[in-house]
């Protein structure tokens, strides 16, 4: 019998910086997370974190990270080659089977682009799976645009607005992404449709307030909690909010609960 909490030695393939303060470790596995997933990754004497699976193929997966403490910093010392110890996958992930045939809107903030980057890849890599995908992606500044060379090649298949919180961009907004909800055409999709939401947690309670506003029933919106885990196996209480374990219920849930999930 499998352990669940095992942590398994796998291979750096390769490591590229995104932006300023983000980096993307491609780590040889043939795990194959659902989108929206989340792993432990851990160095052994140091510690693990959670981090959601940003992309996967054959063999490998991919965990786009900010160094923000002690297990991220020495994870941001590795290179190809090294080792990295991970478990999971965890949680439930993006009810795929629910978006399939219908009008899909993505919102995210900054590195909030990383948990919905596999469902997105795929709803680009097979045209029939939506009706259409429109796109609404913000950052802070031009320095924390992650994934830039896919945001440019989704100008193609999917309708979409890049924003700037500040400074400017050519082909870019200046703005919020609460700003731009209005102009989302939801009166065009028939109903047919369901709204993800994924970034900072003030950034995911105005856009759904906002959604609200412009008649998205909470029902057809989704949210990633990316809180921090432990176990991930729903025994230490860790990410607990209320009586919802995040890690067993989520990362990610409907709006209807995931409004109610405030820390």
């Amino acid at each position: 019998m499998t352990n669940p909490v095992q942590p398994v030695p796998c291979k750096i393939l390769s490591v590229v910086q995104e932006s300023e303060t983000e980096w993307t470790f491609r780590v040889e596995t043939d795990v194959r997370p659902q989108c929206g997933q989340f792993m432990q990754l851990s160095i052994p004497m140091v510690g693990e974190a959670p981090i959601s699976v940003s992309a996967q193929g054959d063999g490998w997966v991919e965990f786009t990270i900010r160094s923000v403490g002690k297990v991220t910093n020495v994870i941001f010392q590795k290179e190809p080659g090294d080792l990295l110890f991970l478990r999971g996958p965890y949680g439930k992930g993006w009810p795929l089977e629910q978006f399939r045939d219908k009008h899909m809107v993505v919102i995210t903030g900054g590195t909030g682009l990383a948990p919905v980057r596999s469902m997105l890849r795929r709803f680009a890599a097979e045209p029939g799976l939506v009706r259409s995908v429109t796109l609404v992606a913000g950052f802070k500044d031009e320095g924390g645009i992650v994934f830039r060379q896919e945001l440019e090649a989704w100008r193609t298949p999917f309708r979409t607005i890049y924003t700037l919180d500040k400074g400017e961009k050519e082909g870019w907004r200046t703005g919020l992404v609460t700003e731009f909800v209005k102009e989302i055409p939801f009166t065009t999709f028939d109903r047919n449709y369901a709204a993800v939401v994924v970034g900072p947690p003030p950034m995911m309670k105005f856009t759904g307030l906002e959604l609200l506003k412009q008649g998205v029933p909470d029902d057809r919106i989704w949210m990633s909690f990316e809180r921090k885990m432990s176990c991930a196996v729903g025994k230490c209480g860790h990410c607990r909010i209320d009586e919802t374990y995040v890690c067993l219920e989520g990362p990610v849930f409907p709006y209807t609960q995931a409004r109610y999930l405030v820390d």
